[in-house]
């Protein structure tokens, strides 16, 4: 007999920063699969504030810092497209969090083309928490460049390091 496939699920962003919606979302998919790699988008067409190896070290500071976890977690970066990262990872499901339905029909195209491209990978969505509905990663640069408060929405660390590259500190 042989042992069952590990279920393997991948969450892409930019997480240009990781927020606490984040967070959660990586929680909840944490609970649905064996192993949960979160993919670190390149994604120089957002011109992202951090560099891809800032933005994985500070995915992977936080996630190293959760309470809550119920799979392993793996953070790696990719430059490719999010179906062949999937498929190189061994995925067979993708994650994605939607916050409003704003958000859906973007999310709904890509979905329809990973299918074609690649119909064993299936895309699971996650409904954003409320408490996390109106986050954004632009939302927190923003705020945090004018010199709001963003401490609610993103952890000590990644607080910390958005005051820096913003000259805020």
């Amino acid at each position: 007999m042989t042992a069952p496939k590990k279920r393997i699920g991948v969450y892409p962003g930019t997480f240009d920063p990781i927020t606490k919606g984040h967070l959660h979302i990586i929680k909840r998919a944490s609970k649905q699969v064996d192993k949960l790699i979160v993919g670190v988008a390149e994604n120089v067409r957002k011109a992202p504030l951090f560099s891809t190896d800032e933005r994985v070290k500070m995915v992977q500071h936080d996630i190293d810092n959760m309470y809550e976890k119920y799979c392993e977690i793996e953070v790696r970066p990719f430059d490719n497209l999010l179906i062949h990262f999937a498929r190189d990872m061994h995925a067979h499901c993708i994650f994605r969090g939607l916050r409003a339905v704003s958000d859906f029909e973007f999310e709904f195209q890509m979905t329809g083309m990973n299918a074609r491209l690649s119909p064993d990978i299936e895309t699971l969505f996650l409904m954003a928490a409320d408490k996390w509905q109106f986050v954004s990663s632009s939302f927190v640069k923003e705020i945090c460049a004018l010199g709001g408060d963003v401490g609610e929405v993103v952890t000590p660390a990644t607080e910390a390091q958005l005051k820096r590259k913003l000259g805020r500190s």
